[in-house]
């Protein structure tokens, strides 16, 4: 028999369907030759930095850098279920060999391999490589299976990337959090880049000087043309201009024409989608990723964690079934024009990598789309106007631009008209499906009357319109999923495969970790750097939040995917830039370590050590760390109040404690001191510290009269 193993219980049900394994078991599917089950998500991760030795458990300058001699993993707690389902599976003696149908990409290679090697297993690995849920693709996947061999590269390349988020982020995080006797500061390998561009932009808005500037018109009301000078800066010079006008003949001096073209749009990869998505629909990237990654378990797309934007050379039929099956399904997104696709250009299989671009399948025609939910519809209308976009024909225009001289100054006008539509057409129809108010043609109001050079027109009217220079734009998850996409591009060549921060599969989750953490919020459509934003990318060395250095790593795993790059030596550039970064940034002066000091409203003074007692994010604690326990008394947490008086000396009422046989009575305690604990818990550790010595009074019961 073969297991499969696939990523989620969804795509293994649709897998165990195609194969004819119908029978459902605990954690898997039996039948015709196979066992189907899944993993769910990453069941195995790397093990935390305690697990390396009793001196990682406490964060502290001494203990860094933390580099594995050897990695060890560990099992998610909450998916451990499932994992030994897989691991009995594998070892079951009717297994000759495992098909790994996770998702076909450098994650899902991770997630299939890590739990391989947990569970022990030695037996032949077959892999199954698709980009579509359709069943004819299943089949074809598995009449197509793949040594696992062939893959060895794309495993190093994602361990390499888990290894290298992990000592970046666990030294960083630390080093800097140590440091800076503040909050935890989190540092990432992707993320401390990608806000750092945020924190970048932010502070050119917050930078940015108004000016004010003028432009001096003149307006020919019978042809309805408004010509303008240049910035002007002195507003009286700018009047001046405009009086010495007023009323006079203008000659138009100069005419150019030109005829422009815009081809198509390539297909949609999963940034581009985003982009648009978050552009046109205001979804974030995380939002649009869950909508795709839907479709496709659901067979109405293809796979979505793709950087392509072409089909591979011979996938012109299928484009051509499926824009067939778009016209006949999806009436709302087709206007009314003679359509010819041009499929040829969407191939081209040198540009294809892992997966071809994002397109509808022809399952859509066997689905009641109505009963799709609103994001994923739209989603889905997204995806096919493209398909229609990218095969339309070209979009054409005209534009021109004027001089018009009038007392020796030159005033400027410009316009463009459309002269065919060609593949534009899709997007206006696009905008009504997806419930956009419908806006004027630009295009066509910017259109300019004929003009020649000589012509003349009298009697000239004239204004004066003050201007402010504006700020750059914040970045909005459109802008900034581009920018990402873009970084450190300038300084590489143009043949490197892969630029940017991160990867397409990535850059969604990069965000709302960055939101999540507090570094970075959302305003509408903008996504803003907070104060604690500001404030770790003000003292954050350049090695940790450069995008050029990022987007070099992000390449250089492309090639130890390929085998062109060896897994060694990419780790050993990351090892060597953490254990500088720890060597090179060694303290802080005392100012400095105030910048994330947190207000703490102090509670009262330590009974053991006299430090301050202050109440944190955890619950109360004495801040030097004495091993006294101030925050609880006869096994109960105390209200803040309560700890108040404890610390001054005064008595508090407790209500609700209970005696060894059960019982809930309230007493009173009184402090008397303070006095030593140990005991050995359930894991077999030891536990010791320090606790409030406390006698006991109750209160006087009161007696009704009779």
């Amino acid at each position: 028999m073969q297991l499969v193993i696939a990523e989620k219980p969804s795509v293994a049900q649709s897998i165990a369907k195609v194969l004819g394994a119908a029978e459902w078991q605990d954690g898997y599917l039996e039948g015709n030759g196979y066992f189907v089950s899944w993993c769910v998500g990453h069941l195995v991760e790397l093990a935390q930095p305690n697990s390396y030795g009793e001196q990682y458990a406490k964060w502290n300058y001494e203990s860094l850098p933390i580099i594995p001699e050897e990695w060890k993993h560990m099992l998610k707690e909450d998916t451990k279920e499932q994992y030994e389902v897989l691991e009995t599976l594998m070892h079951d003696e009717r297994v000759e060999s495992i098909v790994c149908a996770t998702d076909a990409g450098r994650e899902g290679e991770l997630i299939f391999r890590l739990v391989y090697e947990m569970a022990g297993c030695t037996k032949p690995i077959k892999r199954l490589w698709i980009s579509s849920m359709e069943e004819s693709a299943i089949k074809e996947g598995f009449e197509n299976l793949r040594p696992g061999s062939e893959y060895e590269h794309l495993y190093e390349a994602a361990l390499s990337r888990q290894q290298a988020d992990w000592l970046v982020g666990i030294n960083g995080t630390r080093l800097f959090t140590v440091l800076y006797a503040g909050k935890v500061l989190k540092v990432g390998r992707v993320q401390t880049p990608t806000l750092a561009m945020l924190v970048e932009r932010e502070m050119k808005i917050i930078n940015f000087v108004k000016e004010k500037y003028f432009t001096s018109h003149i307006l020919i009301e019978e042809k309805g043309i408004d010509a303008s000078t240049g910035r002007i800066d002195d507003e009286s010079a700018a009047n001046q201009i405009a009086a010495e006008c007023k009323g006079k003949t203008a000659t138009v001096t100069k005419v150019e024409k030109e005829e422009k073209k815009v081809a198509p749009p390539k297909l949609y990869d999963l940034t581009t989608l985003q982009r648009d998505a978050n552009r046109l629909l205001g979804f974030t990237a995380k939002e649009t990723l869950e909508y795709t990654q839907s479709l496709y378990e659901k067979k109405l797309c293809t796979y979505p964690r793709t950087d392509s934007q072409y089909l591979s050379d011979d996938m012109a039929q299928t484009a051509e079934n499926v824009i067939k099956v778009i016209f006949d399904t999806l009436p709302s997104i087709v206007p009314e024009v003679i359509f010819n696709p041009n499929v040829s250009r969407l191939l081209n299989s040198k540009k294809v990598t892992d997966h071809h671009a994002i397109i509808p399948t022809v399952e859509i025609a066997n689905t009641e789309l109505t009963d799709l939910p609103e994001g994923e519809r739209k989603i889905l209308l997204l995806l096919a106007s493209r398909l229609l976009s990218a095969t339309g024909e070209i979009h054409t225009y005209e534009t021109v631009k004027a001089e018009i001289t009038c007392n020796n100054i030159i005033f400027y006008t410009s316009g463009k008209s459309v002269i065919s539509f060609g593949w534009k057409v899709f997007e206006e129809v696009l905008k009504t499906a997806l419930g956009k108010v419908e806006e004027k043609n630009v295009v066509e109001e910017q259109k300019l009357p004929e003009l020649l050079e000589g012509m003349t027109f009298e009697d000239v009217q004239t204004s004066v319109n003050e201007h402010f220079t504006t700020p750059p734009k914040h970045y909005s998850e459109d802008s900034l999923l581009s920018a990402m996409e873009r970084a450190g591009n300038e300084d590489m060549d143009d043949d490197v495969e892969r630029k940017g921060l991160g990867t397409p599969a990535t850059r969604a989750d990069i965000i709302e970790k960055l939101v999540h953490d507090g570094y970075v919020k959302r305003e509408k459509k903008n996504l803003i750097p907070t104060e604690d934003g500001l404030k770790l990318i003000t003292v954050l060395p350049d090695v940790v939040k450069s995008p050029k250095l990022t987007a070099d790593w992000e390449n250089t795993l492309t090639l130890v995917a390929k085998g062109e790059y060896s897994m060694e030596e990419f780790m050993t550039g990351i090892k060597n830039m953490v254990k500088n970064l720890v060597d090179t940034y060694s303290s802080v002066s005392e100012e400095d370590k105030k910048l994330f000091a947190t207000t703490q409203e102090i509670l009262g003074k330590c009974p053991k050590c006299s430090g301050d007692v202050v109440k944190g994010k955890f619950g109360v604690y004495c801040k030097n760390k004495c091993g006294m326990n101030v925050g609880k008394a006869m096994g109960q947490e105390l209200t803040d109040e309560q700890v108040k008086k404890l610390l001054s000396g005064k008595k508090i009422l407790m209500k609700g404690l209970k005696s060894k046989t059960g019982k809930k009575y309230d007493a009173y305690l009184i402090p008397e001191g303070i006095e030593d604990y140990s005991y050995v818990n359930k894991e077999g550790n030891a536990v010791s510290g320090s606790q409030y010595k406390l006698k006991m009074e109750f209160p006087k019961k009161k007696f009704k009269k009779s």
